[in-house]
């Protein structure tokens, strides 16, 4: 099955997770290493592809980066403010 998208962004939360990111005072490379600790494994390269929401994010990679960040998945889904 192809992905069929009207506009080139694959995910919505980009612009929150740099935000969260930076919050954490962590750099890609350290949200990296984190993640992998719980068995998430997303290089930095990806992750500046989900923050320019050029990479698809899945829902178990959406909770690990949620418990990481502090952040809830309704936040990240810019759900809430």
């Amino acid at each position: 099955m192809k992905l069929v998208l009207d506009n080139d962004n694959r995910n919505i939360i980009g612009p929150r997770l740099k935000t969260a990111r930076l919050k954490n005072n962590l750099t890609q490379q350290q949200l990296s290493a984190k993640l992998e600790t719980m068995a998430v494994y997303i290089d930095r390269a990806s992750i500046s592809k989900i923050e320019q929401q050029r990479r698809i994010v899945t829902d178990y990679e959406l909770l690990a980066l949620c418990e990481v960040l502090k952040v809830s998945p309704a936040w990240l889904l810019g759900l809430e403010k």
